[in-house]
């Protein structure tokens, strides 16, 4: 049998607390914040710790990163913008991510986008 091809990445799991209660209470109104969080605060942040989107559903992202250094850094600042973005909203609207980062092997498959844990 063939060895599998590995690498070892920090992968991060977020997603919105509170999500639904966000979108039961406003549903359009979520999106979009949720939208614009992810266009001027999640992805730039991707990018500049060398992050890559692996997977996404409603308001979770599963992203790798070289390091867990990065991938910490990456929580940190990307914490500290929402935080800062959410001081004008009344705290029913504010939208909170919860992160974890797990760093250890993945087992790549050969496409592009996806890695297995």
């Amino acid at each position: 049998m063939a060895r599998l091809e590995r690498k070892l990445v920090a992968v991060l799991a977020a997603d919105v607390a509170g999500y639904s209660r966000l979108m039961g209470a406003d549903e359009a109104g979520t999106l979009f914040h949720l939208k614009a969080l992810r266009a001027e605060v999640i992805d730039p942040k991707v990018a500049q710790f060398r992050g890559r989107l692996v997977g996404t559903a409603g308001d979770s992202l599963l992203i790798e990163f070289p390091s867990a250094i990065d991938a910490l850094q990456f929580a940190v600042e990307t914490q500290e913008r929402i935080t800062l973005r959410n001081t004008d909203l009344p705290s029913e609207r504010r939208m909170a991510f919860r992160m974890g980062i797990n760093a250890g092997e993945v087992i790549l498959d050969g496409r592009p986008s996806t890695a297995t844990a």
